[in-house]
């Protein structure tokens, strides 16, 4: 029998797996467990094509930390292999990491430390000041970093994960907030098929007066002087605030880039709308990858 609500049915959301990651934390914080059946997946990319694919309705993935900047993966695939996702919402969780080894040690055994290779960079100061001399590996999770360390229970070996993750494959956590700055913070995105008129199953309703919405574009312009700031000042003479731009490589030859966008503002804003159009006269593509609630 299911648990959803009455007259409501379960809806399946990925998430970077196995139980235990800031992935599931975020989803299950922002979403009501009785409406979301979580699917943990291997990889972030994974997350986001099954949503393309039809596997899931919904999948919660980081796309930015205030510490290391963008989540580079999640963006590329939704600009080049997600056409059909659009991003339904967002979610800010603060994020506390923790050391965790099988056993109890001291951080002056430690040898070789595994996280996920977004991690290490939040967490330098720790890294260099007290475990300077050990190997960083790479694991596709914090998550999957903390169980990699309770199967192999080697003392010299330990893991950034989080505390949840260390109850749930029995470790110990050795410290705990190595993170540099107190106030780390990572932004998760929901996202769902466009054609799919799913929404995220929200804990708390979000504000939908406060929008935000997430483009990419590229042109053949790109590679002539001031056709970047022509494209931005389609929305500058609008006055629309840009919260956000960065550039990332198109996979194709040197200098050529497409560029994330996000502004202040829903695509059914006349304003927003304008600029949009104004921005596809001088573009080879632009895509909306959402506009949504802004946490």
């Amino acid at each position: 029998m299911s648990d959803a609500a009455p007259g409501r049915e379960r809806v399946r959301a990925a998430y970077l797996g196995p139980e235990g990651t800031f992935s599931e934390e975020a989803l299950l914080g922002s979403a009501d467990r009785a409406l979301v059946e979580p699917v943990a997946l291997e990889t972030i990319r994974d997350a986001v094509l099954a949503v393309q694919r039809g596997d899931v309705e919904l999948s919660l993935v980081p796309i930015e930390n205030s510490i290391e900047g963008s989540v580079t993966v999640t963006l590329d695939t939704l600009a080049g292999q997600a056409s059909d996702v659009m991003i339904e919402g967002e979610v800010v969780l603060a994020v506390r990491h923790c050391l965790i080894a099988h056993e109890p040690v001291s951080p002056g055994e430690i040898e070789t430390v595994v996280s996920h290779p977004h991690v290490p960079g939040q967490c330098t100061r720790f890294l260099h000041g007290e475990l300077a001399g050990a190997k960083i590996v790479a694991a596709s999770s914090t998550a999957e970093a903390v169980r990699a360390v309770a199967e192999r229970r080697e003392r010299s070996w330990a893991a950034i994960g989080t505390r949840l993750a260390a109850e749930i494959y029995g470790c110990e956590v050795i410290r705990e907030g190595i993170e540099d700055r107190a106030d780390n913070e990572t932004r998760f995105v929901w996202l769902a098929r466009a054609s799919g008129g799913v929404r995220p199953p929200w804990r708390v309703a979000p504000d939908a007066a406060n929008s935000k919405t997430s483009i990419v574009f590229w042109g053949p312009g790109a590679d002539r002087a001031g056709w970047l700031v022509r494209c931005l000042d389609e929305f500058a003479r609008r006055d629309i605030n840009l919260t956000k731009i960065e550039s990332r490589p198109r996979r194709e030859r040197l200098g050529h880039y497409m560029f994330f966008v996000d502004l202040e503002g829903s695509e059914a804003d006349e304003p927003v709308s304008e600029a949009l159009e104004g921005l596809r006269d001088r573009c080879e593509e632009v895509r909306v990858l959402g506009s949504y609630p802004s946490a």
